[in-house]
């Protein structure tokens, strides 16, 4: 299921970086003949000066119809990728048809195309030693390619089918219907996805579709019909953002491009994007907090799994950069805050991180997590609260800013390791229309923040006042009344039998 998968991608990544962080982060010796950097605790590392580099830059074009290009040539191995980022994400499908997004993706290329049934595509492909494989998320769809050079025309015209004329084979609907249909069932298993997905809820408001969540009814009103509406609407040269990587040269690629793409036109008056299923920018939702206690009861576990989470800001807020470097300090890594109180020193959590949220264009979820015994539940969300408050009350210090900035440019590299790496991020950039040197200026502008911006975006970003608090887990053995904490609301998260037939 596509929605509960997007909040632990937003979230549960800074948890392995939690664990690792120290070990990841611990610089090597630069020289042969230069002694190994010794610590006897995470905080003493020291950093050396970070070496320059250039990141490589994609080409860019836009053909007639609007479709946007990008190349990057990579002839390290005999091998291209391409991504296509598509408009076509779950928080513009109509909420009654939940899951049609997802559907519609996984559909796209499994479905077959107008020249090649599900199973000719499929031994093609195999035939090839090629990839295509389709999804969506919240706020995109995607397509992906990968292929031996040599058989990059070949399997690109297959690609462009893929895209652009999907047969939507019926028995092929099914079976993507039912593996949403067993996502459905499957969606109260683990106690974190249920966490994020209700925390989701209580932050962004019931209607929002970013708390959207397929349900048997949604899954089952989606019709073949419906999948071809929502391609012809919103699968479009204006709507998408074409990627490669690899093998090739970019003058016969980007001829290759024009020819399968470049007649491609927008939907007539009438079709146009939008009509139906939402807006073309940001969805709705609550802007106003939600404080309060919200408690989900799963006895199945012998652990609290808890939440505390409240509205954070967009990527292009002038405190982004400020705001990155204080989530380190507070729950970055092993020598974070929450890491050294909650884990460490008072032992109450398995695992703890913490962050104000941020998205492309609309704010992210703030979320501070931890999971803890039954019996320390109430002292664990004291312990998140403590360090919540403690970031105004005791704010960072000029050492504290410096050990996470020196992290955050340290693990830099890890985040653009691969061209492939370089050429997403920059159809991301081009997708939400964040300039392309974004990345490129991001090590600069977080060397430039001080201790004096990181203090005040503590200030005016962290609001402990206004969480939302969710825990997950039974209620027999808390060590303490919830209530202590504010309102208590129980959740209700049966889920729903199918519609009858």
């Amino acid at each position: 299921m596509a929605r509960p998968q997007d909040a632990i991608r937003k979230t549960l990544p800074l948890l392995a970086l939690a664990a690792a962080g120290a070990l990841l982060l611990q610089p090597a010796p630069v020289g042969a003949q230069e002694e190994p950097i010794r610590a006897e605790r995470p905080e003493e590392l020291a950093y050396p000066p970070l070496p320059e580099f250039e990141l490589p830059a994609p080409r860019r074009v836009e053909l007639d119809n609007g479709m946007v290009v990008m190349l990057l040539e990579d002839h390290e191995l005999p091998l291209v990728q391409a991504v296509a980022m598509v408009r076509a994400g779950s928080r513009l499908e109509p909420a009654a048809e939940a899951g049609l997004a997802e559907v519609a993706a996984s559909v796209v290329r499994t479905g077959g195309t107008e020249r090649m049934g599900p199973d000719e595509l499929d031994d093609f492909l195999e035939g090839k030693a090629a990839v295509i494989e389709s999804g969506a998320g919240e706020d995109q769809a995607r397509v992906s390619m990968s292929a031996l050079a040599e058989d990059f025309p070949e399997v690109l015209r297959v690609f462009a089918d893929v895209l652009r004329r999907p047969a939507f084979a019926q028995e092929r609907i099914e079976v993507a219907l039912t593996q949403e249909r067993a996502g459905v069932a499957r969606q109260n298993d683990n106690p974190q996805s249920i966490l994020f997905r209700e925390l989701d809820e209580r932050v962004y408001g019931p209607g929002s579709p970013y708390a959207s969540t397929p349900t048997y009814a949604t899954l089952a009103a989606i019709e073949r019909d419906d999948l071809v509406a929502w391609h012809r609407r919103h699968y479009r040269p204006d709507r998408l953002v074409l990627g490669l990587v690899g093998d090739f040269d970019s003058e016969r690629a980007l001829a290759l491009v024009r020819e399968l793409f470049g007649d491609w036109r927008v939907a007539a008056e009438g079709e146009e994007a939008g009509s139906e299923g939402g807006d073309e920018g940001a969805a709705a939702y609550r802007e106003a907090p939600n404080p309060g206690v919200f408690v989900a009861e799963k006895s199945d576990i012998n652990q609290s799994n808890i939440g505390l989470g409240h509205l954070g800001i967009l990527r292009s807020h002038p405190d982004y950069y400020a705001v990155e470097v204080m989530n380190e300090v507070l729950g970055g890594s092993m020598t974070s805050r929450l890491f050294s109180e909650v884990r460490t020193r008072k032992g109450l959590a398995y695992a703890v991180f913490g962050r104000v949220g941020s998205d492309w264009d609309h704010p992210g979820v703030t979320v501070l997590f931890t999971t803890t015994k039954v019996e320390t539940t109430g002292e664990a969300i004291r312990a998140l609260l403590e360090e919540a408050r403690g970031m105004k009350g005791r704010p960072p210090t000029d050492d504290e800013v410096d050990r996470a900035k020196r992290a955050i440019l340290s693990s830099f590299v890890f985040r653009i390791d691969s061209p492939r790496e370089v050429l997403e991020q920059q159809l991301v950039f081009e997708h939400f229309g964040y300039p392309l040197d974004w990345l490129a200026t991001y090590r600069d502008r977080i060397e430039a923040v001080t201790g004096d911006e990181v203090r005040r975006a503590a200030a005016e970003h962290l609001h402990p006042e206004a969480f939302s608090i969710v825990v997950v887990g039974p209620a027999e053995g808390r060590d303490e009344d919830l209530s202590a904490f504010g309102t208590v609301e129980e959740l209700d998260i049966s889920i729903p039998p199918p519609p009858a037939p």
